[in-house]
């Protein structure tokens, strides 16, 4: 069984900046999709990032962003420990959520990535803060 840990959240002021950690524990195949989604309150919940780790043959490693986050948001993956990070910078107060790390541990991403329901295990989640 694959458990996944998030940590990082905390509370900032706009134009801040957090990193935040998903550690994961359990047997995590070679081409898999990580991701982070954010949920506000009355809100759904909504991709943000995720990154696809392969083989060079079926693409090697890819980032997803989506477009409200792309140019301020990073995610990067410790390759030899499965732990996937989201760098935020340039935080904004519509950043405010929680934040969930998630995983499918059988395939790379593809075109579907930012559907919640492609993968199969997910973290208990870390707060992110933003005032203005």
């Amino acid at each position: 069984q694959v458990r996944l840990v998030e940590s990082g959240g905390g509370a900032v002021q706009a134009g801040g900046s957090l990193k935040l950690s998903c550690v994961p524990s359990g047997v995590i195949y070679s081409r898999t999709c990580k991701g982070w989604f954010r949920q506000a309150p009355g809100k759904e919940r909504e991709e943000v990032a995720s990154i696809s780790v392969g083989p060079l043959y079926v693409g090697g490693i890819s980032e997803y962003y989506t477009d409200s986050v792309k140019g301020r948001f990073t995610i990067t993956q410790d390759n030899a420990n499965d732990i996937v990070y989201l760098q935020m910078d340039n935080l904004k107060p519509e950043d405010t959520a929680m934040y969930y790390c998630a995983l499918d541990n059988r395939r790379t991403c593809g075109d579907d990535w930012y559907d919640p329901s492609r993968y199969d295990f997910w973290g208990q989640g870390t707060q992110v803060t933003v005032s203005s």
